[in-house]
C-alpha cells in the first residue's frame, strides 16, 4: 500500500511540475537520422501534449516524417538549488500530426488557447502551422541526486513508477 501512496504523490508531482512549465525542449529526428534540439510553446492534453508548429520549422519536418522524439521540461536555471540536479521529466513521444478538419483538432487548439492565449487562435488560421499530439511511450522523473523515477506507460504522470536505484557509484582506483 505505501509504493500505491508514493506513487501517487510522485504522479501528482509530475503533473504540478509539468503544468508550472509552459515550454518544453524538443528533440526529433532529421531525415538523414541527425537529432535536432528545439523548443516549443505546449499544453496538457489528456495525457499527451499539444504542440501547435509551423512546417517551416525543421521540428516540424521532423515530426512529420518520423513520429519518434523525445521531450524535456526542465526547472529554471535561475531559480534552481543545484545546476547538476535540475527539477526535470522527459518523455519519450509518438508524434501525431492531427488533420485540420477534426475533433480533435479543434480540442488541441482550444487546450492550446486555453494554456497560451488568442495568439494560438490566429497561428491556427494560417495553413503552415501544424498540430502535433504527443503521446508518452514513457519517461523518466529527476528531482534530485539520488531521486529518479521511471515512468512507465503511455501516461504523463505514469501508469508505473519505479525508484531508480542503481544511481552514481564510486569511480574504481587504480
Amino acid at each position: 500500500m505505501k509504493n500505491k501512496v508514493l506513487e501517487s504523490r510522485l504522479s501528482d508531482e509530475v503533473m504540478d511540475f509539468i503544468t508550472s512549465r509552459k515550454t518544453l525542449l524538443l528533440s526529433s529526428l532529421k531525415e538523414d537520422g541527425t537529432p535536432y534540439a528545439s523548443y516549443a510553446p505546449f499544453a496538457i492534453g489528456q495525457d499527451c501534449l499539444y504542440l501547435l508548429i509551423s512546417e517551416i520549422a525543421v521540428h516540424a519536418t521532423n515530426l512529420r516524417a518520423n513520429p519518434k522524439a523525445s521531450v524535456l521540461i526542465i526547472e529554471d536555471e535561475d531559480s534552481c538549488g543545484e545546476i547538476f540536479a535540475r527539477l526535470r521529466v522527459n518523455y519519450s513521444v509518438h508524434a501525431e500530426n492531427i488533420a485540420v478538419d477534426s475533433e480533435a483538432w479543434k480540442l488541441g487548439i482550444d487546450t492550446l488557447a486555453a494554456r497560451h492565449g488568442s495568439r494560438i487562435n490566429n497561428l491556427s488560421q494560417l495553413a503552415d502551422f501544424k498540430l502535433f499530439k504527443l503521446q508518452p511511450q514513457g519517461g523518466r522523473y529527476v528531482k534530485d541526486f539520488g531521486r529518479a523515477y521511471t515512468l512507465a506507460g503511455t501516461t504523463l504522470a505514469g501508469e508505473v513508477i519505479d525508484h531508480m536505484r542503481d544511481g552514481h557509484k564510486p569511480r574504481a582506483v587504480a
